[in-house]
């Protein structure tokens, strides 16, 4: 498997232009621009802010209704066999989209095999999951619902479970209308994945500086860019997400413990069957990444500045310093936005023809 290889050039001085008497001299290629301009102008060729509005997911109109139904059903234990776990479960809107677990609890006490990653803004991700086995939030959206390790329901009965309880008849014909049978697995993913397109973070202080709020960083935040982007970490963590949009080797320099790099997980290797897929993850999003503790595939790291370490060493062969890992830290720390508003639904109550939670 190739890689890509990342080569960025820093973005054009800003050119000032103003009209009237009293303008300032416009700015040529012959005069410097000051350091704050030019680490923005580096900063804007590299990532790009969440938007203020939720991206529409293609095909799938994010209608009023489908997004009620979609937020009902994320918060819904009874698409669980045992009635007592949800897709808010794993992904807690309070604990920044995660759940604050190395591994998620699933049914009857298992354990999943990797850390849950965070919810929020999984939309600007090129897949999902730590392998990429998920093209989408719909298709992702499928996949715990019937892991026998998580939810435990099977296929067929997704559905079954959802007609048995009365409520959830109009909520589905309003969401998909013109449906003769709209209570279907398929129309179930479709309305959770665009209540989830609707979980960004925008305005972070970083979304406020890339979009020319230059204070918005603090002097150690932007030392700590200045770092990330020099040291190499843009090279994966980039774009609105500051990562989720590509795939890379974990230990391309030297590879870390097994209790952060277990050998019987071979990652994105266990998708596509690829030799050069080894070990190889999506590189995660940093969004928010200050809440959601632990770190990595494995959520063996607690503390973001190990984790920042970690990634030095094994992904650059750099062993930062106590200074450069505060500073990348903090700049870190500038990826928390604004969370979702998001209210707990009121959900239709079960009735004697709802299925009963598997023992």
């Amino acid at each position: 498997m190739r890689y890509l290889s990342y080569t960025f050039v820093a973005g054009a001085a800003l050119a000032l232009t103003a009209c009237g008497p009293n303008a300032p001299a416009t700015k040529t290629a012959a005069t410097p621009a000051p350091a704050s301009e030019e680490l923005m102008a580096k900063a804007r060729a590299v990532f790009k802010p969440i938007p203020a509005a939720p991206p529409q997911l293609p095909g799938n109109a994010a209608t009023p209704e489908k997004v009620a139904l979609g937020k009902m059903l994320f918060f819904d234990p009874r698409l669980s066999a045992s009635h007592a776990i949800s897709c808010s479960s794993c992904h807690n809107l309070g604990l920044g989209g995660a759940d604050a677990e190395p591994t998620s609890l699933g049914h009857r006490w298992q354990h999943g095999g990797r850390n849950a990653p965070t919810v929020l803004n999984a939309v600007f991700n090129i897949a999902q999951f730590w392998d990429g086995r998920a093209k989408d939030l719909e298709q992702q959206a499928g996949g715990p619902m019937v892991n026998p390790v998580e939810m435990a329901s099977p296929e067929a009965h997704v559905a079954e479970q959802l007609k048995g309880i009365p409520g959830y008849h109009a909520a589905f014909a309003g969401a998909f209308p013109g449906e003769a049978d709209p209570i279907t697995l398929p129309n179930v993913q479709k309305a959770i994945a665009v209540f989830e397109a609707t979980l960004t973070t925008p305005n972070a202080p970083f979304d406020r500086y890339l979009g020319g709020q230059a204070d918005a960083l603090t002097p150690v935040q932007k030392q700590g860019l200045t770092l990330f982007m020099e040291k190499g970490c843009s090279s994966c963590h980039n774009g609105i997400n500051v990562g989720g949009g590509m795939y890379a080797p974990f230990g391309v320099v030297a590879k870390p413990g097994a209790d952060i790099l277990p050998p019987g997980d071979k990652g994105r290797f266990q998708v596509t069957r690829s030799p050069g897929d080894a070990y190889v993850y999506k590189a995660p999003t940093l969004r928010n990444i200050a809440l959601t503790a632990p770190y990595f595939h494995t959520g063996s790291v607690w503390d973001l500045r190990q984790a920042v370490q970690v990634m030095g060493a094994s992904q650059l062969g750099a062993t930062l310093t106590d200074d450069e890992t505060t500073k990348i830290t903090a700049f870190l720390d500038s990826l928390t936005g604004e969370p979702p508003k998001v209210t707990v639904p009121a959900l239709p109550p079960s009735g004697a023809a709802t299925s009963r939670p598997a023992p």
